[in-house]
């Protein structure tokens, strides 16, 4: 039998097509939990990020197990927290937020979500030399660091905000190793010996259209990916796929963050490979 135990959601901004709650919600239902998720879409709502603390606030009351994180938010909302997993302190940012015995707890589920998806979904034998990434946000240092940990070589971070990236690319080298990160000068040049790029910004999604990668620098021999998953084929993944590349679309990435944060929330293991089943159903429409 069914029963009530868990309030969970997200917050984030223009996140109405997020299929988040979809994913957590289906795998309460096939272990035997009720488990409802909202979505706290701060633009929707005419809210920005002054409000995060009124309404963390709303819902650790609410009763609340706790809440993910999405764009633009995930560094922002370490400031309202009163404790960060050794992980998330290490990255400075958060992705899931538990509330426990009157605590706001940080967790940072992306850094495992990025590796398995790029362990389980690029070929055998991909080359991760040099890495040219695009995006040093909160998104962008969970990717970064998750890269590191794979044994990359060497990650150029490019971002429009040229503090931020030297501050994370500063981080990574202080934890890795002098030399393991550079903030991006040229794409062009920093793309000439890149084995594979990553696009770990929002540009894709449907409400920011385009591609992080002009399609002309695009070369056959790399690997692509990105975090985006709603398109799941992206301009960048479609062009890259044209020009020959071997592409990774985020879809991965959000079902092995997702089975983290679920776990954080109810104590219990997700079970990944289900929670897959239930996404690429949702995304070709057969919801059944």
């Amino acid at each position: 039998m069914t029963q009530f135990r868990y309030l969970t959601g997200l917050i984030g901004r223009d996140i109405q097509a997020s299929l988040s709650p979809m994913l957590h919600e289906s795998e309460g239902d096939a272990q035997g939990l009720r488990l409802v998720y909202r979505l706290f879409d701060l633009a929707a709502d005419d809210m920005d990020a002054g409000d995060l603390p009124r309404l963390l606030d709303a819902l650790h009351l609410a009763g609340f197990a706790g809440v993910n994180i999405t764009h633009p938010y995930k560094q922002a909302v370490t400031a309202h927290l009163d404790e960060l997993s050794a992980q998330a302190a290490r990255i400075g940012s958060v992705n899931t937020v538990v509330f426990s015995e009157g605590r706001r707890i940080g967790h940072n589920t992306d850094i495992q979500g990025f590796a398995e998806n790029l362990r389980t979904g690029l070929p055998s034998g991909s080359q991760f030399g040099k890495v040219v990434q695009m995006g040093g946000g909160g998104a962008g240092a969970a990717t970064a660091h998750a890269l590191m940990g794979m044994g990359v070589g060497m990650v150029t971070i490019f971002d429009p905000d040229r503090m931020r990236a030297q501050e994370l690319c500063a981080t990574l080298c202080t934890l890795y190793g002098e030399g393991r990160a550079m903030v991006g000068q040229g794409l062009s040049d920093a793309l000439v010996d890149a084995d594979g790029v990553v696009n770990a910004t929002p540009v894709g999604m449907a409400g920011y259209p385009g591609s992080a990668i002009p399609k002309a620098l695009l070369r056959p021999d790399f690997w692509v990916t990105d975090i985006v998953y709603f398109p799941l084929e992206t301009q960048l993944l479609r062009e890259a796929k044209a020009a020959g590349c071997v592409t990774l679309d985020g879809s991965g990435m959000t079902v092995h963050q997702a089975a983290g944060a679920f776990e954080h929330f109810t104590g219990r293991k997700a079970d990944a490979a289900r929670m897959a089943a239930s996404f690429r159903a949702a995304l070709t429409g057969d919801r059944r």
